[in-house]
């Protein structure tokens, strides 16, 4: 018996079964879908991470205390510590930085709560370029001990009322203590309002106030609690923070964004490949049904069968028109899987559509602070074929059993079967 027969038959025995082949062809259509959507929000999920991260300077690394704890307290970064990670080969610049919190800003009737950070201008602006733009003033040259510089969340309130404005001078009140406090007053000139960046760095200059180095030394009268690193080129990101890891005998946490984004990259596909094992279940589920439709239609048939092999079928061809039928379900339901699974991507990303960061208890080192994700789905060609191709094999796999059953059938008994 010709092929294009076998399938012309078993596509004429499904359509005599319209209610049935629907349904049995609708758990075919759910597997599928589920696959597509869940690979595709998986996809959409990855390239939205992966743009966010892509945002930050990728040719930046962050040395910070790993959590090692010394005689006086959790431990601190050194100078030293700063010239000799500059001294690792791809180091454009390593500029140590101290970062305290609880700090409070007086402006007549006005105050602003932040997180100070004394650094280097110099060395600072050299790291991040881009970041380090000033909406009103700039630095005076030399950098005068007084001066603060205010970021541009800092200056403008959320109510739309301007803090401080340049040459203003503040107040700044800092708990120089450990416990109980010791607060202490600071009065700084303003310098420089910086223009607003937004929150794709390793530390958002919006939402702090920059003092010269040398004057928060004298302050808090403490080392550094992180040391920025500039790099001659970003593919030297992955080299150059093992190198500074073993250099403290892994005592210190290097961030870089490109390690972060190859991480991540990796996190994702394993919860990829889970969700979509996950969903293939569904299949799987679906494969059960196809054999215990077939396997009835199969007791159904069986003086058609009969009648099929007292007039010349093989076996063999009883065999495979049974599971061209298992397999165009495979088919049919794979392809309405497609536009199902596309659809229903872009219902679940609708519903999921924009996670917001949650405020940091660390306003400076919120990597996705005021940013949102919105997840697109991403289909992807291959997913969508592998969803198709696995529907036709389960539909084939669990088709087989009944078919093999029915390619046995004896004509004889078949005939007589009522």
């Amino acid at each position: 018996m010709k092929r294009k027969t076998i399938f012309s038959m078993a596509w004429e025995n499904m359509k005599h079964r319209k209610l049935r082949t629907t349904l049995t062809t609708l758990g075919v259509v759910i597997g599928v879908m589920a696959i597509i959507a869940l690979a595709s929000l998986g996809e959409g999920f990855r390239a939205t991470v992966t743009s966010q991260i892509e945002q930050f300077e990728l040719d930046v690394i962050m040395v910070m205390p790993g959590g090692a704890i010394t005689r006086s307290g959790m431990m601190y970064l050194t100078r030293d510590d700063a010239n000799n990670i500059s001294q690792i080969e791809g180091v454009s610049v390593a500029t140590p930085v101290m970062q305290k919190m609880g700090v409070t800003l007086y402006n007549g009737d006005k105050n602003a709560s932040t997180l100070a950070l004394g650094v280097n201008f110099t060395d600072f602006q050299k790291v991040y370029p881009n970041r380090l733009v000033f909406e009103h003033g700039g630095l005076p040259q030399p950098v005068k001990n007084d001066t603060i510089v205010l970021g541009y969340r800092v200056a403008h309130a959320k109510t739309g009322e301007n803090f401080a404005s340049i040459g203003d001078e503040i107040t700044m009140k800092v708990n120089v203590g450990a416990w109980p406090p010791i607060w202490k007053n600071y009065t700084f000139t303003v310098a420089g309002i910086l223009a607003e960046s937004g929150g794709g760095t390793l530390v958002s200059v919006d939402n702090v106030i920059l003092i010269p180095l040398e004057t928060a030394e004298e302050i808090y009268k403490t080392d550094y609690d992180i040391i920025f690193v500039k790099l001659a080129d970003r593919n030297l990101a992955e080299r150059v923070a093992k190198d500074i890891r073993e250099m403290f005998q892994n005592q210190v946490l290097a961030l870089a964004p490109s390690i972060m984004i190859q991480r991540a990259g990796n996190i994702l596909d394993t919860v990829q490949i889970f969700l979509a094992a996950v969903s293939s279940i569904a299949l799987l589920v679906a494969g059960i049904g196809i054999m215990n439709i077939m396997t009835v239609s199969v007791m159904e048939r069986t003086r058609e069968i009969g009648i099929l092999k007292a007039v010349g079928a093989k076996s063999r061809s009883v065999l495979v028109m049974f599971l061209a039928e298992a397999a165009l379900i495979g088919v049919v339901g794979g392809l309405v899987g497609i536009p199902a699974g596309y659809g229903l991507a872009y219902v679940l990303s609708s519903g999921l559509s924009t996670i917001r960061a949650q405020p940091e208890t660390n306003p400076a080192l919120s990597l996705l602070e005021g940013t949102s994700l919105t997840i697109t789905p991403v289909f992807s060609l291959t997913w969508t074929v592998s969803a198709v191709i696995f529907g036709i094999v389960v539909s084939v796999l669990f088709g087989w059993y009944p078919a093999r059953k029915a390619a046995k059938m004896n004509p004889v008994q078949a005939l007589r079967y009522e």
